[in-house]
């Protein structure tokens, strides 16, 4: 058991708990634990540092009975666990690490994405939101809405601005897209920020002029590439049921105008997926691919509406993410390079004190702070989710609108601020306590 200390107003530990106790020389600094198994502890911090002890050292530990001249002291110490009369350095150190992990904060808001249209030929019942068949133009967003979104992404103090058009399917809205790009590439004339361009698209409308101008433009290809094609066609039927060699084609297309580096794909995992991990990571090798983000599926949209989202269990999906995961490992083994990118991004997170810019593993979270959704319509929401949500009828995250509401009244609202102070996990019960 670790030592009983005195409690201030019952919640926190009074300032005596932390300094250090006579004769022992050392204080702690702020720290989290919890058991590994039934023989180790692990230790943390808020700068991302991490340590595994023996249960008997780690109890040494806290009660301040550490022998000053062992290899775990040192341990301790040089990833900031304790503080002792022998340096200062450690809490500049400390400060440096924890800055530099919140430095995304610091920059605010840095991606936008443009829902330029909810159009789509394709009917994939996993699809996260309401799709409109290709004839209804009234789900395209407008040039005066574009307009006002542009105005308002500038208000964000972010030097480095991704712009990310999503659907439905974005290319059937090209026109807006050719709008928006040429404006913001002229306001940012004086603006002089890093502009990041994104199309997501499943390929269908690709033409050689729509990468002409992704050439002239620097725009990067976002695809869909749920695995070999039977699995694909399955996942994401359209008209021809040829949605497979429509994305393999394009993906060719555009590596060959555009290089190789500006074309991505994104899979998504369905009940189907789940016998496959083998073949579906053969295929992003097989179309030349050196990663993949491994999703499964989101609660939203068609996937609810179809059964998707419950057709299977979490524990089915961690096997085939292991399974997945198990076999990248044997082709980086084989002298294959390739990285499975969500264990890239949890590793990055363990290992160094560098901040991913990933929205989903960040405390406050990057809902609004990090990205904002503009919708066809010229609402405003926190995430590309808070839209899906709201297709289902929930719009609790909807945070206004674009042609009645700024960017300091949308930035500065209760609704954004409840929500950020409510998913910090540095102050949320159980998680503040959690060592993981």
């Amino acid at each position: 058991m670790l030592p009983t200390l005195p409690l201030l107003n019952d919640r926190f530990l009074g300032a005596a708990a932390f300094r250090a106790r006579v004769g022992t020389g050392y204080s702690l600094l702020p720290l989290r634990l919890i058991a590994l198994d039934a023989l180790r502890y692990v230790l943390t911090n808020f700068a991302g540092e991490h340590v595994v002890l023996p249960k008997a050292i780690a109890r040494q530990f806290i009660r301040h009975e550490l022998d000053s001249n062992s290899a775990v002291y040192d341990e301790l110490k040089s990833k900031h666990f304790l503080l002792d009369d022998d340096s200062t350095v450690a809490l500049d150190l400390l400060a440096v690490k924890y800055r530099t992990k919140q430095s995304l904060l610091a920059n605010f808001t840095s991606l936008f994405m443009f829902v330029v249209t909810l159009r789509c030929d394709h009917s994939c019942p996993y699809c996260q939101v309401s799709r409109q068949s290709v004839d209804r133009h009234a789900y395209d967003m407008t040039i005066a809405a574009a307009d006002r979104a542009i105005d308002f992404m500038f208000h964000s103090p972010s030097p480095a601005i991704k712009v990310e058009f999503q659907g439905g399917e974005s290319l059937l809205n090209f026109e807006l897209i050719r709008h928006i790009v040429t404006r913001v590439n002229d306001r940012n004339v004086l603006e002089g920020r890093d502009i990041r361009f994104v199309i997501a698209t499943n390929l269908m409308c690709l033409s050689d002029e729509i990468l002409s101008f992704c050439k002239e433009h620097d725009v990067f290809i976002s695809t869909s590439l749920d695995g070999p094609r039977t699995l694909h066609n399955q996942n994401r039927p359209r008209p021809g049921g040829d949605s497979y060699e429509v994305a393999v084609a394009g993906i060719g297309r555009s590596r060959e105008a555009l290089g190789a580096d500006r074309v991505a794909a994104l899979m998504t995992t369905t009940e189907a997926s789940l016998s496959q991990p083998v073949e579906i990571v053969d295929e992003y090798v097989r179309q030349g691919f050196n990663s993949i983000f491994l999703r499964p599926l989101s609660p939203y949209g068609f996937a609810v509406k179809t059964g998707l989202v419950t057709g299977y269990s979490i524990e089915q999906w961690l096997d085939f993410y292991r399974r997945s995961l198990e076999y990248i490992v044997e082709l980086n083994y084989r002298g294959i390079p390739f990285r499975e990118d969500y264990s890239s991004l949890i590793l990055r997170k363990i290992l160094t004190p560098y901040p991913t810019g990933y929205v989903d593993l960040q405390s406050p979270a990057g809902i609004g702070i990090s990205g904002i959704v503009f919708n066809y319509d010229g609402d405003i929401y926190a995430s590309d989710e808070a839209r899906m949500l709201a297709e289902s009828g929930d719009r609790r995250f909807r945070l206004g609108n674009l042609h009645t509401d700024s960017f300091e009244e949308v930035m500065s609202s209760d609704n954004l601020i409840d929500i950020l102070s409510e998913t910090m996990t540095e102050c949320v019960p159980m998680c503040v306590d959690c060592g993981f």
